[in-house]
Parts: structure tokens; sequence; C-alpha cells
């Protein structure tokens, strides 16, 4: 496990690299403590250059991994890219794009229109606008330094056996944005260390990027579809506070002579302000097709009470969800503390938990 100044280094760097790289010349060389899971955009390609002793891990030099590229404002990055995670600050590989729907209610509200309201719930009525994603592979030797701000075990599937509750997950597996990309190019033939990397990709010199996808990636990818399918995304911002949700259906599993429907849904918290708060409690409201409606409530989430500041303003985190319904829709707050001791709630977007109305067998984990 890194120490809290490791991963300090890790997440100040990236939030720099975001504000500093639109204007820089580019390409620019991308540098890394080996083993430290630390970037710094670094002068030149030769020089190997000491960490600030504020954030250098004793012992550790500047090595470089690669060099930036410009960022892309439109079109898509394709399989075979790598980036560094602008806000968690981990290098990655694009395995393929998803195209979905983003629902964000802060522009809803800025601008309101007639327009479908995908969750049912609320005063606002939110249209979508297509928004990129990418399924990413995430560097293993970076995953112990982000373990705080970011689960690298966020994306499970259930189990293959009759145990309904059961679920498994790929470490290293995740979703970013199209804006949280920035790329980079390396010699290194396996620049990112992951057990499918190479069961993935296969390196070509004549192409860009050098990385293609094997047709193991291609068919993994055809197979598992309905259950990596990002489709909708919901977002909404209160009080600076910004909640972005992102719901998957797992599939469904027979249970006491019943059919129980299973749901992950992922969310970042995200701190656009620099004063500095702390999450304390949440608060859900789950309403399932069969009349049902439920109340959670709780301590933090995922049992920590994530600080956001400056310096680290994100945390992102997955659950799930279950029901004895083939829909539904989840809605709440998050009560987070400032400094002083006072309150104040987030709201969490209200999103549908649909099923694949198509599906004509459950899902029995993920297929290699």
């Amino acid at each position: 496990m890194a120490t809290c100044a490791a991963r300090r280094a890790l997440t100040v760097g990236s939030r720099w690299w975001s504000r500093s790289l639109t204007g820089a010349r580019w390409p620019r060389p991308l540098c890394a403590a080996a083993g430290a899971g630390a970037f710094s955009p670094a002068a030149t390609t030769t020089t190997r250059r000491h960490l600030s002793s504020r954030n250098r891990p004793e012992g550790k030099v500047l090595e470089t991994v690669g060099v930036f590229e410009v960022p892309k404002q439109n079109g898509k990055y394709e399989t075979g890219q790598l980036f560094l995670h602008s806000i968690f600050g981990y290098r990655g590989v694009v395995l393929f794009p998803w195209q979905a729907r983003l629902y964000d209610r802060d522009v809803a509200s800025a601008a309101p229109e007639k327009a479908e309201n995908p969750a049912g719930h609320g005063s606002k009525e939110v249209k979508g606008k297509t928004h990129t994603y990418y399924q990413v592979l995430i560097d293993a030797r970076d995953c112990p330094h982000i373990s705080q701000r970011s689960q690298t075990e966020a994306v499970t599937f259930l189990a293959n056996h009759d145990d309904s509750r059961a679920l498994y997950a790929i470490p290293g597996l995740d979703y970013v944005s199209h804006e949280d990309i920035l790329p980079y190019t390396s010699t290194d033939q396996v620049p990112i260390q992951h057990e499918l990397f190479e069961r993935f990709l296969l390196y070509d010199q004549t192409k860009a990027p050098p990385f293609v996808a094997r047709e193991t990636l291609r068919a993994w990818q055809e197979k598992n579809h309905p259950w990596l399918e990002l489709s909708d995304v919901h977002r909404e911002t209160t009080e600076n506070i910004r909640v972005t949700v992102i719901p998957f259906y797992m599939g469904m599993r027979e249970a006491q002579n019943s059919h129980v429907y299973w749901w992950r849904y992922c969310i970042r918290l995200e701190n656009l302000d620099s004063d500095v708060v702390q999450l304390r409690e949440r608060h859900w409201r789950i309403f399932s097709l069969s009349g049902t409606l439920e109340t959670v409530r709780g301590r933090g989430v995922v049992g920590r009470e994530p600080v956001l500041s400056k310096e680290q303003p994100a945390f992102q985190y997955s659950s799930h969800v279950s029901l004895q319904a083939s829909s539904g829709h989840m809605w709440g707050t998050f009560r987070f503390e400032r400094p002083d001791g006072s309150h104040f709630d987030v709201r969490i977007p209200p999103f549908s938990l649909e099923s694949n109305k198509d599906e004509k067998t459950p899902p029995s984990g993920l297929h290699w």
C-alpha cells in the first residue's frame, strides 16, 4: 500500500497536467518514479531528474516512460492508445470505446427545455447527449497508489453458480471519459503491466498507436457486450460537488422461487471548488417496478468517509443493488461536512435501473 505522501504526489501531479498541458508545446516527455506511481512532464527525454523531497519516495528518481501527445478535442481514441488518467493519475491503455448517453442535469437547469426525463423523478427534465467513454486496463504498478481514491476492482460480474449473491471482479478494468484521457506514446513493447495486456493486444510498429487488438479481445468484447455495455451516464452538481452515476445491468438469478435482478452502479464524487469537504452520510431511495420503495441511510460509502480537497478532488466507487422486478429507479443525497462543522446535502441524480428486455438466457459470469 502506498503512503499518503505518494498518493498525494500522484494526485497533485495529475491535476497540474490537466491545467497546464492545454497550451503546452507537444510532444512532451512523460516521466515516472520507478515503482512509485508518481509522474511528471520532463524537460528532456534523456535527463534523469530527482523528485522534490516533499513528494519523492526515498531513493527514487524520475525515468522516462513515454511522450505526451496532443489530447483530442474531436474524434475518439483508438484501441491500443496509451494514456494517463487526468484525475486519478494512473497509466492505462484503451481497449475499445462506448458511445453513452450523458444526462447532465446542470445543463438542463441552465437551459430548460421540454425533453424526456429518463429517470422519472425530480423536477428537472433532461435531454441526453452522446458522449464517449472507454473500456481500459489500469497498469498494475499504479493500482496501490490510487486505491484510496478509486476502486481498482470496480467492474464486477455475477458468478457462474447458483448463489444469487456471489460476485467476482476483474482487477484493473475501468471506464474512462474522453476528457479524462491524457494520451502518450512509448517505445516499450509492453508499456502497461496487466495480465490481460498481451492477451488482448499485439505490438505492431507499423500502426499508430502500435498496439492492435488480438482476436481474443474482439471475441471477449462480443461475448460480454451485454454485461460490459455502458449506455447511460447521469450527472448533477450541488454546491460545487459534482456527482456522476453510471448504472450497469448485471443479469437475473433465481432465488427462493422468484427472479432477482442485479445492477452495479459506479459513482464519482468531484469537488470543483478549493474548499475542503468530507462525505459523512448517504441517503438512498430505491423504487422497484413491483411497487416497493426502500430507504437506505448510512455512514459514508463502501466503509469510507472520503475527504475531497483541491489536492485530491475526486473519489470513485462502485456498489450493487438487486430488485425483485425487471426495472426501477434510484435517487438520493450525500451529506457533506465543511471544516467549520456545518453540513450540506448534495443531490444524487436520479437514474433508471433497466434490464435487457431481449435477454434470452441469464448471464453466466464473464466469458473468455
